[in-house]
């Protein structure tokens, strides 16, 4: 079998209109040809997003803990944010949130992971990275609404993959980053 890869298609758009714009993505609607005929599709225009997945010395994860609003539950989440700087490249956004939404600073960064969120419905790709090498930063950053209530905790990366695995905290980017960032620590290990 050849390398397993996602394939880029190719469509001749026949229309793509703005249905609803909002504060931060939009919603539109595409009409494409699909093979023998034509199909019209909504979907969420996202300008995509980056997040975390910092582990200090101790192996604990920096997690935090926001409302939101479409779940109306406060969920465990990895520091992150929009693209939503122009010409801002997805490793400064992640620097950016951590600093913005942690009070941190990394010395070693990697890339763990991209995901499409929801791609029956969103054309969203986040960016995921691993930080280690944690510092406090001071920031004067104003955290607002979701933001001006958000719990922080440290949690040791294990019982963080136990929570994912047993279906206790739900957030699609916390489970990729922190069952990611596992498989890059267990294969470091077994390569020291």
């Amino acid at each position: 079998m050849s390398e397993l890869r996602d394939q880029d298609v190719e469509l001749e758009v026949l229309s793509s209109d703005l249905v609803y714009e909002g504060a931060v993505w939009n919603v539109r609607s595409d009409t494409v040809r699909y093979g023998d005929g034509e199909m019209t599709r909504q979907y969420v225009d996202h300008p995509g997003a980056a997040a975390v997945v910092a582990i200090d010395d101790e192996r604990r994860v920096v997690l935090i803990q926001q409302y939101r609003h479409p779940i109306t539950q406060r969920d465990w989440e990895i520091p992150a944010g929009l693209l939503d700087v122009a010409g801002e490249p997805p490793l400064e956004t992640a620097k950016r949130e951590l600093s913005e939404e942690v009070d941190l600073a990394a010395e070693h960064w990697q890339h763990l992971v991209s995901m499409r969120t929801t791609p029956g419905g969103s054309n969203e790709v986040v960016h995921i990275f691993l930080a280690r090498g944690l510092s406090a930063v001071e920031n004067d950053f104003e955290r607002e609404h979701e933001e001006s209530d958000m719990l922080v905790q440290r949690i040791e990366l294990s019982e963080v993959v136990d929570a994912v695995l047993e279906g206790r905290v739900r957030n699609g980017i916390l489970a990729v980053g922190a069952l990611a960032a596992a498989e890059v620590l267990r294969r470091e290990a077994d390569t020291a």
